[in-house]
């Protein structure tokens, strides 16, 4: 692999990172808060309150660090091989809400994860 191949896996890698990160911490601020929105004045409160709420903001600021590498990363390689590069955030995802969030992950939901691996290796050595 070329060291510009591998610095295009290297970045896209770090906004895979960046990106579960935003998740989790977006999953978790959510979580924990009151839902039960059945009027415009509880769907205010419920704003207010996500906005007083630190996981969110370092939600977005994953998100922001992601996207900066993305259109960095979009610059300089295809689309359709930095793309495809980048199907790795569905397995860092499922795998980091399974683990740090305690989610069910069915079997078939492991087999699709499993078909996305093997469809990035391949991509990745074609």
């Amino acid at each position: 692999m070329t060291a510009y191949i591998l610095l295009a896996v290297v970045l896209i890698l770090i906004t895979d990172f960046c990106d579960t990160a935003s998740q989790l911490f977006l999953k978790s601020a959510i979580n924990s808060l009151d839902l039960h929105v059945n009027s415009i004045k509880k769907a205010i409160l419920l704003a207010i309150n996500l906005i007083k709420v630190p996981r969110v903001w370092f939600g977005f600021f994953f998100s922001v660090v992601s996207l900066s590498i993305w259109l960095y990363v979009l610059t300089k390689y295809d689309l359709n091989f930095a793309f495809s590069i980048d199907s790795m955030r569905y397995i860092l995802i499922t795998l980091a809400s399974a683990l740090i969030l305690k989610e069910k992950v069915s079997v078939m939901r492991w087999l699709g994860i499993f078909a996305v691996v093997c469809g990035i290796a391949l991509v990745a050595i074609g």
